[in-house]
């Protein structure tokens, strides 16, 4: 390709290039020249800065040290205090991946122990932290990966040609369009597709938890082999449950996130099918189809620039909802048009996340969340929402009583743990459901989380995650906690009471007035958890038999709206202040009916543009 020519005229004469190709919108050149390998740095800068496209020398085989005598080698060179768990080679690509539960000293002051690797053994290091917390997701999603080179090698070449083909389409006929396949007026299956004259990609495939809704396959403007990309804000089911449907009906094309959003994505959405299974309810794919979507997933970092077809841009930034969540910006075209997705949006700083970014040179288009987007929608401040989490809890506690905050697996639970463990909490803390399979998560990428707690990880040795008060239960233990008198707080799932073991816990609970239940995040139209918010006192639930059995409500029923990774009114309008020039457009999105419509009428008051609230199955031109 004429690209590959362009390179090959900017390497020096001794470079000895064995093989170049493309891994995604990345080139990766193998050399035979050993010294070459080792002192490539300012030679690839020079050619990154010529041709704009983001290039990685890897050693040819033939120059690499054997694997026996460089995992030894290795062992030598990295501080025992790195506490290397694992190492083991990929030839194929020329890397030797380090697992450490302290990676930075395997990197060194100023990368010096890396390079030592490398010019060392003749093999690229690649570094990944080992979680504080044993992970069988982040074990097995590693392993798959390893296990599947030879095929990532070829999908990602294909990727590669694919991005750097000529567009279809002239500049003077280029146009661009979204249309909304879910999530429109509605919080549930977010899924949106953006078109161009060149490009189909997808942003975000979720299902709606509350009422099993999927996106609109049905709609004229959905076509799986027309998809040349998906693109996944967060992990949680509302926007990515229906990734691995794409998968198993023949979708093929890449998936861009960050890696933590990969791993809980994996771990949700095996629960997702897990839960269908149990409860009798349509399985829309099998578990296969999620390793097909590892397999095909390009995980990239905050500020990474990416193109990703042959006319469109990618940059994930942080959002500040959950770990690995991203806003979404999209540059077309050459600077046609630039889009920004927001996902779920949190522009205000917890102890677990720092705030939703706003470093973006451009943006004509925001598409913006609006769950909490109506007027009166206005929450405490983090301070004041901690002050009173705690004020509740310890009330409980010297009553003897039991409270019980059902949480999503993923955000909320770690938000409530840290929170804990910073107000030196010291009754147990009992988690029940996916909440320690993802909170071991959160413990391999340390670096996605607020400034804090890296500061206390990296600096201090401390990590709030693994304070002694919290207690992993499995579900033959929970009758214990039940039975017990011993105060202290129950963390489990399901977020919105709508299943999972915080049901079961509710019932043991409600009868009690010593008891509490404190909600922390969104509850939606429906679900067990809006009617208590309301004040329902009587609860029915079916019993064996078919008979009804009404459940008294006396606990103590509590909403700490500051703790949610969803931004109030203030903080919405807020960012789009902070967002650099002037919109043309801001579409809301992810909201209830009537909120994404207030938020859209004031929005367009306010920032003098054109504002919407498009419904489903709407398109809206944008150039």
């Amino acid at each position: 390709m004429s690209l590959l020519k362009e390179l090959d005229k900017n390497l020096p004469s001794d470079a000895q290039i064995s093989e170049a190709k493309f891994e995604g919108s990345e080139m990766v050149l193998y050399t035979k020249n050993p010294e070459f390998f080792k002192q490539s740095d300012q030679v690839v800068r020079k050619i990154v800065s010529t041709l704009k496209k983001r290039i990685e020398i890897r050693p040819d085989q033939t120059i690499t040290m054997d694997i026996e005598k460089a995992k030894k080698m290795i062992l030598s060179i990295v501080p025992k205090e790195a506490e290397i768990s694992e190492i083991y080679f990929e030839p194929e690509l020329g890397k030797v991946v380090i697992e450490s539960a302290k990676p930075g000293l395997v990197i060194g002051k100023g990368g010096e122990t890396f390079r030592k690797i490398k010019t060392e053994t003749c093999w690229l290091p690649k570094i990944e932290r080992a979680p504080a917390i044993d992970s069988e997701i982040v074990k097995a999603v590693r392993k798959l990966l390893h296990s599947e080179i030879d095929y990532r090698k070829t999908f990602l070449n294909r990727i590669g040609q694919k991005i750097n083909s000529p567009p279809k389409v002239d500049k003077k006929d280029e146009w661009v369009r979204m249309v909304y396949l879910g999530g429109a007026r509605q919080v549930g299956r977010s899924a949106i597709m953006l078109q161009t004259s060149n490009s189909n990609v997808l942003l975000d495939f979720g299902v709606d938890v509350g009422t099993d809704d999927i996106p609109h396959i049905d709609s004229p403007d959905f076509d799986i082999a027309k998809i040349d990309a998906v693109v996944l804000s967060h992990s949680h089911l509302d926007h990515c449950g229906f990734i691995p449907w794409l998968y198993e009906n023949g979708y093929d094309g890449p998936l861009y996130c960050t890696a933590p959003t990969r791993d809980m994505m994996v771990l949700l959405c095996m629960d997702f099918v897990d839960v269908a299974q149990r409860e009798g309810k349509k399985v829309w794919y099998k578990k296969k189809s999620i390793e097909k979507v590892v397999k095909h997933t390009i995980a990239l970092e905050y500020g990474e620039v990416s193109d990703i077809t042959p006319d469109v841009r990618l940059t994930l930034e942080p959002s500040g909802h959950l770990l690995g969540s991203s806003l979404i910006h999209l540059h077309v075209a050459n600077g046609l048009h630039n889009i920004l997705y927001t996902g779920d949006i949190k522009f205000g700083p917890s102890r677990l996340l720092d705030a939703a970014s706003t470093r973006f040179q451009r943006i004509e288009t925001l598409l913006i969340e609006s769950t909490y987007g109506a007027s009166d929608n206005i929450m405490t401040s983090r301070r004041d929402s901690e002050n009173e989490l705690m004020d509740l809890i310890n009330k409980v506690m010297d009553r003897g009583g039991k409270v019980l905050i059902p949480s999503f697996a993923v955000g909320r639970a770690q938000e409530v743990m840290v929170t804990l463990a910073g107000n030196g909490f010291k009754h147990p803390v009992w988690m029940e459901g996916m909440l320690w399979d993802s909170t071991a998560i959160h413990t391999a990428y340390p670096e996605y989380m607020s400034k804090y707690i890296q500061r206390d990880i990296f600096h201090k040795g401390e990590n709030p995650l693994t304070a002694d008060i919290f207690k992993r239960v499995a579900p033959r233990e929970r009758q214990k906690i039940l039975d017990s008198t011993e105060p202290g707080v129950v963390i489990a799932t399901s977020g919105m009471l709508i299943g999972g073991p915080a049901v079961e816990y509710f019932k043991a609970f409600a009868p009690d007035p010593k008891n509490m239940l404190i909600f922390v995040g969104y509850q939606a139209e429906g679900t067990l958890g809006r009617r208590l918010q309301r004040g329902w006192k009587d609860v029915p639930f079916g019993k064996d038999g078919g008979k009804t059995v009404t459940l008294p409500v006396n606990l103590e029923v509590h909403s700490v709206h500051g703790l949610s990774g969803h931004s109030d009114r203030k903080q919405l309008v807020s960012y789009i202040y902070n967002l650099p020039g002037k919109l043309e457009r801001i579409l809301i999105n992810h909201g209830e009916s009537s909120r994404c419509a207030e938020f859209a009428r004031d929005a367009h008051r306010i920032f003098k543009c054109e504002t919407m609230a498009p419904k489903n199955l709407e398109a809206v031109r944008l150039k």
